[in-house]
């Protein structure tokens, strides 16, 4: 393929590690049209890590170019350190939790089947955010970078088939429990000696290195501000006589890498004080704070951070799916109207 050029232009950082970084932005393909797509780069990459950023890359490329149409994002460009996919407007399973959806589960299997049809394993889908719901309600996978092309459906591929249906069964016995089927119990019964041999060794090593090292800590992504600035931003929030509760969620920050979005249940203060108050009691900023009357709740009272999550990142787009009442549906119109990354409009 030709050079990228300017056919790529890029609106924000989603994420950047020792592999690669993964921007968001728009793609113009061969017959002129832009369209959403992500990029992934790994020629800013350290020397160190270049020889396995580069390995996962071509993994990623191949499996792309491969796969079904529908069961992940395409293939849209690729040269030697850098590739772009489309971009797919679906909510990771973490975020969408579909509590009863049988549908959605339905549709992952089918999409799982095809993918294992066409000879790949994923080798990821014990991560919640490798599982994204689209507005739809269907299945489609993303982050290929671990996904192996088989020649034939030799007894590896076997194995790693079998295991990416574990992982998806685990997902099915969180959120649809009540419809697993005898045969699906006793795959989740039964690991592979391939993962209790990893579970007992390398596991544990992957953790060392990638929680120790590289600190990849939270699966959304927030690493240690997510895990420990935003604890300490709370708990701060939380000590002022005005606030009755806060939630701080991270999101992709196009000079910060992460930045931090704090939602702020509160009456009669301005979000600078609270800044102030933050600074003055020796916790960290976030890069955006946002006072409300009320947070979305469910019924047990908890903050629905999964919607709070989108609010941040802009992906206003993907709510209405998760909106369960009238109600619900006027308080987050209102937290919508006022948010602090405003780019756009969206009615409810």
């Amino acid at each position: 393929m030709t050079e990228l050029g300017e056919r790529w232009r890029c609106d924000v950082v989603l994420k950047r590690d020792v592999f690669s970084t993964i921007e968001r932005g728009h793609f113009t393909t061969d017959d002129g049209r832009e369209v959403d797509a992500v990029l992934r780069r790994i020629d800013g990459v350290p020397w160190w890590s270049r020889p396995l950023a580069g390995h996962l890359f071509r993994r990623e490329a191949r499996a792309l170019a491969t796969a079904p149409s529908g069961i992940g994002p395409p293939l849209l460009w690729r040269g030697t350190d850098r590739l772009v996919r489309g971009f797919i407007g679906g909510v990771p399973l973490h975020l969408a939790k579909p509590h009863g959806d049988a549908g959605y589960f339905r549709s992952a299997k089918t999409a799982l089947y095809a993918l294992h049809r066409a000879r790949i394993t994923h080798n990821d889908l014990a991560k919640e955010q490798n599982w994204l719901r689209t507005p739809d309600g269907r299945a489609v996978l993303t982050d290929f970078q671990l996904a192996a092309l088989f020649a034939r459906r030799s007894k590896l591929f076997r194995v790693l088939a079998y295991e990416d249906v574990r992982h998806l069964l685990k997902h099915k016995r969180r959120y649809l429990p009540a419809a697993l089927t005898p045969r699906e119990k006793l795959i989740l019964a039964n690991k592979s000696a391939i993962t209790k041999v990893w579970m007992a060794t390398g596991k544990k090593v992957y953790y060392a290195v990638t929680r120790g090292l590289f600190n990849f800590t939270d699966r959304e992504g927030g690493g240690t501000r997510l895990t420990q600035d935003a604890p300490r931003i709370v708990t701060r929030l939380k000590e002022h006589p005005n606030v009755r509760d806060a939630v701080v969620v991270a999101y992709p920050d196009r000079r910060a890498g992460t930045g931090l979005y704090a939602f702020v249940q509160a009456s009669g203060v301005l979000e600078i004080a609270l800044a102030e108050f933050l600074k003055l009691g020796g916790a960290p900023a976030a890069e955006r704070m946002q006072v409300i009357d009320s947070l979305p709740r469910r019924a047990d009272g908890t903050a629905r951070s999964e919607i709070l999550q989108l609010i941040a990142m802009n992906q206003i787009d993907l709510i209405e799916p998760l909106i369960e009442n009238e109600r619900e549906r006027s308080t987050i119109a209102t937290i919508v109207t006022g948010r602090r990354n405003l780019r756009d409009r969206f009615s409810f």
